[in-house]
């Protein structure tokens, strides 16, 4: 992976490079970036430069033996970890390698979805087993075989449990010219035991121009369905690729249906659109729950006299101005919180029957008779 070939980023692009220039590359990094940011790619694009063998001012040759090697994930100095849905005890990242460079060369910007989408995984957990944190400490016990470093990248180390602590002497004094590279999303949920040893590397969200101009030079989107969905993105690329290869859907009418079915208390119609919505499809069901909190959002922009939404189609403009004039701050609220953790149980693959109808009577509750749930942040 070079940097080139990395969207967006630029500053810091810049920084990476400048810490090989001045021989300031620390031992232990965390690229902390939302999914679809690139942090992943970042990573191994920085692992790459440290090893190229004829480095360029602002990337990495691409030509040497081990860029060539990099490219394909197959330098045996180049480790990674990540987390898995182990068959047995025994299993380690390693068990997983042909699947995670095919997913990898074919996507750098994947999230867990499109990693757990690999594998019939049931209903196991996705984790950084001990199996695997024994592996690692093995692993960089070796001497590098080809390049002067020897690397491992940990995505996602939130999986790590209390194992990793079995990971914290190597992570403090590793052996010489090794480097621990951990890309993360949420340091929250990393052990503070490793979160403390390691150099943090901010990485932003990606801009929805840099998201908007990708989708038009490199994927031949059209100038305004890109636009649009790189607003509805947040800068996450994953998730821009996944709309770009979607058909274009009617979760417009999905959505403003379902809304004025529970505003009007329709019981047995809105039972008739949760079939609806239920045979859509998870992937499908997320993006409606997310067009919907989008639209509510416009709404509250609305309700605050921000009203410059050039974004949004007619008909979506017509929709929000309605809507924002039918409900308040608290009510608009309540909608994205249920909507969120109706997301949040898709995911999880909750019976989607069961899901949208409770959350159509609770949108009912809330836009017919106007109770709000215990805790609503507008409450007055």
């Amino acid at each position: 992976m070079q940097f080139r070939e990395i969207i967006g980023q630029e500053e810091t692009k810049k920084h990476l490079i400048q810490t090989v220039k001045e021989n300031r590359v620390s031992h232990a990094q965390l690229f902390l970036g939302p999914e679809g940011s690139g942090s992943l790619p970042l990573a191994v694009a920085y692992a790459q430069y440290i090893c190229c063998e004829s480095k360029g001012e602002n990337d990495s040759c691409g030509e040497c033996g081990s860029c060539r090697k990099y490219l394909k994930l197959i330098h045996p100095d180049l480790h990674f970890s990540y987390p898995f849905f182990a068959r047995h005890k025994d299993d380690t990242a390693i068990t997983f390698l042909a699947e995670w460079r095919n997913v990898f060369l074919e996507n750098p910007y994947l999230g867990i979805d499109d990693w757990r989408n690999q594998f019939d995984a049931e209903n196991k957990q996705a984790n950084i087993n001990i199996a695997e944190c024994h592996q690692i400490i093995h692993k960089l016990s070796l001497k590098p075989f080809e390049s002067e470093y020897k690397v491992l990248i940990m995505w996602l180390p939130e999986y790590l449990d209390k194992e990793g602590n079995t990971l914290l002497k190597v992570i403090e004094e590793p052996a010489q010219k090794t480097l621990f590279l951990l890309v993360a999303q949420n340091s929250d949920q990393i052990l503070n035991t490793i979160l403390s040893r390691t150099q943090l590397v901010k990485i932003n969200r990606l801009e929805d121009r840099v998201i908007r101009e990708t989708l038009v030079n490199r994927h031949h989107a059209d100038e305004n369905r890109a636009a649009r969905i790189a607003y509805l993105s947040e800068g996450n690329y994953q998730a821009a690729l996944r709309q770009l290869n979607e058909e274009v859907n009617n979760n417009f009418d999905l959505f403003i249906k379902w809304l004025r079915l529970c505003v009007s208390n329709q019981v047995a119609q809105v039972i008739d659109h949760v079939d609806v919505i239920a045979k859509l499809g998870r992937e499908n069901q997320k993006g409606l729950l997310r067009y919907g909190i989008k639209l509510i959002r416009e709404s509250i922009m609305i309700l605050s006299g921000a009203n410059s939404l050039v974004h949004l189609t007619s008909e979506e403009l017509e929709f929000v101005t309605r809507l924002s004039n039918a409900i308040n701050l608290a009510k608009a609220e309540a909608l994205i919180v249920e909507m969120e953790r109706s997301h949040y149980h898709v995911e999880r693959n909750a019976n989607p029957k069961i899901l949208f109808l409770d959350v159509s009577l609770l949108f009912v509750k809330i836009l017919k008779f106007n109770t709000l749930p215990k805790g609503t942040q507008y409450i007055t």
